[in-house]
């Protein structure tokens, strides 16, 4: 167990320092903390609600991520396949896993880097009021939770192809129909001619109401369990295709 470990932190120190070793992060970091105060103050009026809260602040985040986490988690594996590097990965003394698990953390602390710097708006709202500091951290949890489902559906679609624009153009396919699958009009459409039992599957991974409970402050373990178990279904989806590409089929 301690040999994993140790394989998994390097894998994951590994991809941090590919991150910070190009321009990318920097750009990523600065486009992520304009786009959160442009959406924030100005679209979310945050000053005009004159609450103490920052619900302006999170209803706009799995927008946000919609676009920048598969941004992120495109090049996972496809630039390993297209550089011909993954071969190299996969014949070091490590399991599949094991570099699965250490290239998702990288990625997941590096969005978590992102969202700690955004750090100046919980300021701004504890200096002009009495902010419930409680449920701002909750807001946080769910924010990362979210991103870091996002993250392990680009995953999959990154070890499906070596192109990483075919991979984010899939991801944010995906990503956008777990965010619309619990919206009324879409399930209206389905209501019209799909059976009861299909329209509550389809609402069942909706992400929002996982994601709306915690911006409530409630950390309840359903919603844990849920973003837990889509991050880890794809990431074991992401294991059969990159045990697949090692058998050569």
């Amino acid at each position: 167990m301690s040999a994993a470990l140790a394989n998994i932190r390097t894998i994951t120190k590994r991809e941090l320092g590919a991150y910070f070793g190009s321009p990318v992060a920097y750009v990523f970091i600065v486009i992520f903390l304009l786009l959160c105060g442009f959406f924030t103050f100005m679209m979310g009026g945050f000053f005009q609600r004159g609450q103490a809260n920052l619900e302006s602040f999170f209803m706009w985040h799995p927008w946000l991520y919609l676009f920048l986490v598969p941004a992120v988690g495109m090049r996972l594996w496809s630039e390993e396949r297209r550089l011909g590097t993954m071969e190299l990965l996969l014949t070091m003394p490590i399991t599949a896993w094991q570099a699965i698990v250490g290239k998702f953390l990288a990625s997941w602390l590096f969005l978590l880097l992102a969202l700690v710097l955004t750090f100046p708006v919980v300021v701004t709202v504890n200096y002009l009021g009495h902010a419930d500091n409680g449920v701002i951290f909750a807001g946080f949890v769910g924010s990362w939770f979210l991103a870091g489902t996002f993250l392990a559906v680009t995953s999959v679609t990154s070890a499906l192809t070596r192109n990483q624009v075919i991979s984010f153009i899939i991801s944010v396919v995906i990503c956008l129909f777990l965010i619309l699958a619990g919206f009324p009009p879409v399930l209206e459409l389905f209501v019209r001619w799909a059976p009861g039992w299909l329209v509550d599957t389809i609402a069942a991974f909706s992400v929002f109401p996982h994601y709306d409970r915690f911006q409530k402050g409630l950390l309840d373990s359903r919603d844990w369990i849920f973003f837990l178990s889509a991050a880890g279904f794809c990431l074991f989806a992401t294991g059969v295709v990159i045990r697949n590409l090692r058998s050569g089929h």
